[in-house]
């Protein structure tokens, strides 16, 4: 086996540092840029579509079928934009899925002036393509910088949801109004607005590193053939990843979803259900200004078990008061523990695969994801009204016990072969 081309070992620095002259830490700071604009429209979508569903739907049934459509089509297209992603290179296939969601925004537009329901879920199914995309986001940068800053990176391009988290409703409910005679029309001409800003930011500004063979990339290719799928999914470092990615982003919408419903049948306000959730998307996204530090202080592994011990929190804080500081304590421990658990996971996956094998394995990863995601946020609503808020408090103690043992499994294993290395050494 012939050893790869050795690279000068300034190259390799300079495309790993995080400051202004590292091309892939420029990259994740654009991505950020991006992940406000894309948190910003589906915020809108996210805060309205269910109340035009219900206003243009023929069979009121129908109600929350745009709705349910934007997590169907993500979940569709995840797979799918992996393998996109690696035939067009990132730049180009992110500014297609930040097309197709002003593409959706618009015959949202044009349906809500029709009163055309039908044209209206084929809008909405936009805007979970450009969510599937986006979605890639955090891994793009995780993977155009070293492994010592990839946590960073990503913590970097999710600090752009903090402003958009609570921009994107006051904007939907400043915008609904602008037509009266087609009320919601302006929130989705919003949509589609910040949609194309956000492809034109991609075009403009984003580079392909890898693709321009990076140091770090070209650094990190091998002779190695790549893995079998089954292979990849045996190591410890990718089931830590899975189950720190799809546990905490399950949790989290099962209860997010039905937070807002409990408040209300506890007797609170309808705005304290909607200043539950804006304190709860602050959690989400504020600890990524200083995620990535917290990683490389106390390591990888402690973070993501910090993020579980937080998810329990809002779980034992739950089921012990309904009181309305009750719910946001919850509601904010909620946050940050995803937090955690998302930039830990992510970290963690981009960790797991060779060059060769990254569409299927962000693919697999996304795709489970946003499965699991999606069952979460049809089931919360049922489960609270058959079972109640503390029941469904109760029902995610042993899914952050399997994600739990999993990361101490790869704590573990990652433990012990740095001791085999340094015992070689």
């Amino acid at each position: 086996m012939s050893l790869p081309k050795l690279h000068r070992q300034e190259d390799v620095d300079r495309t790993s540092l995080p400051d202004s002259h590292g091309s892939g830490y420029r990259n994740a700071r654009i991505l950020a840029i991006c992940q406000g604009l894309f948190t910003c429209a589906i915020s809108i979508d996210l805060t309205l579509t269910a109340l035009t569903g219900y206003q243009l739907a023929p069979d009121k049934s129908l109600a929350t079928l745009p709705f349910a459509l934007i997590t169907v089509a993500g979940a569709v297209v995840t797979w799918f934009a992996a393998f996109l992603i690696q035939r067009l290179g990132r730049r180009l296939s992110f500014a297609l899925g930040a097309l197709a969601g002003a593409i959706g925004g618009a015959i949202s537009v044009w349906s809500v002036f029709h009163g055309h329901f039908w044209s209206f879920c084929i809008g909405t199914a936009g805007v979970g393509v450009f969510q599937a995309f986006a979605q890639y986001y955090r891994l793009a940068a995780a993977d155009a910088v070293s492994a010592e800053f990839k946590s960073r990176a990503i913590s970097t391009v999710l600090t752009g949801g903090v402003i958009a988290a609570v921009l994107g409703p006051a904007l939907a409910s400043w915008s609904k109004d602008l037509f009266p005679t087609a009320l919601f029309s302006g929130a989705y001409l919003m949509v589609a607005l910040l949609s194309l800003l956000s492809m034109v930011v991609l075009l403009a500004f984003y580079r392909d590193t890898e693709a321009a063979g990076g140091a770090a990339q070209a650094v990190a290719e091998t002779d190695a053939p790549p893995r079998s799928t089954a292979e990849i999914a045996r190591q410890p470092v990718f089931a830590a990843a899975l189950a720190n990615n799809v546990v905490g982003s399950m949790v989290m919408m099962f209860i997010m979803t039905a937070a807002p419903l409990a408040a209300v049948a506890c007797h609170h306000g309808i705005d304290d259900g909607a200043n539950i959730i804006q304190w709860h998307l602050v959690g989400m996204y504020a600890p990524s200004f200083f995620a990535g530090a917290l990683i490389r202080r106390f390591g990888l592994g402690p973070i993501v078990l910090a993020g579980v011990a937080l998810n329990l929190a809002c779980a034992l804080i739950a089921m012990a008061s309904t009181s309305l500081p009750a719910f946001y304590v919850a509601l904010l421990c909620l946050g940050v523990g995803w937090n955690f658990m998302f930039v830990g996971g992510t970290t963690l996956l981009a960790q797991s695969y060779r060059p060769s094998e990254r569409a299927r394995t962000q693919g697999l990863s996304e795709f489970l994801r946003y499965a699991a995601t999606a069952l979460a946020t049809l089931a919360a609503g049922p489960l609270l009204e058959h079972y109640g808020w503390s029941a469904l408090n109760l029902a995610i103690l042993p899914l952050l016990l399997i994600c739990a043992v999993v990361s101490v499994w790869w704590m573990l294993a990652n433990a012990a072969a740095a001791r085999n290395v340094a015992t070689a050494s």
